[in-house]
């Protein structure tokens, strides 16, 4: 059961979370002990079952595990405290990598900066093929996918590939477009 929490809880709930946002070295999820100590015990929001049931039903689900964050916020307050807590929890990591980005673009020719992005390709690189290996293993010698899915499965994934190692388009273009070649069926 949702309480209706109005603007001045709300805006707590934001303020804590964007607090523990910066805490979570770890990832959110190692601040949860700190969330449910603040919405249980000192906010009186959930019960300690609703808690631990909005954790539970999070992580069940497929996603990130950061999407706990927005189960615990809509357990509290409906959408507006889904919201507000995500928000609460996004916004300094988000304005750190924008600033951080910016700052890269304006000093880009420095040496260092020019030794990170080239340090950075291989990774990246890397982590596209462990990725596109995860999202294809489970068809390989299952009855899951045909062939055919398979070779385009592998076929996307040395398209992102080649894409990244020959053009200045971002890795995520090539995987937001196998995404939607897979939501339509293609792979």
């Amino acid at each position: 059961m949702t309480a209706a929490l109005g603007p001045v809880d709300l805006l707590a709930l934001f303020g804590h979370f964007l607090m523990l946002s910066l805490l979570a070295v770890g990832g959110a999820l190692s601040t949860a002990p700190e969330m449910q100590r603040w919405i249980v015990g000192e906010q009186g929001w959930l019960s300690e079952q609703g808690f631990a049931s909005s954790v539970a039903l999070a992580q069940a689900a497929p996603g990130p595990n950061v999407l706990f964050v927005a189960v615990i916020g809509y357990s509290v307050a409906g959408l507006s405290g889904a919201a507000v807590a995500m928000l609460g929890t996004l916004l300094p990591s988000s304005l750190l990598a924008i600033s951080a980005q910016r700052w890269g673009r304006k000093h880009e020719r420095h040496l260092a900066v020019r030794a990170f992005h080239a340090g950075m390709a291989p990774l990246t690189l890397g982590l596209l093929l462990a990725t596109g290996w995860l999202v294809i293993e489970p068809m390989l010698g299952r009855a899951i996918g045909s062939p055919v899915q398979v070779a385009a499965g592998w076929a996307l994934v040395a398209a992102t590939v080649l894409l990244s190692l020959r053009t200045s388009l971002p890795p995520l273009v090539p995987i937001a477009l196998g995404a939607a070649l897979g939501a339509l069926g293609g792979v």
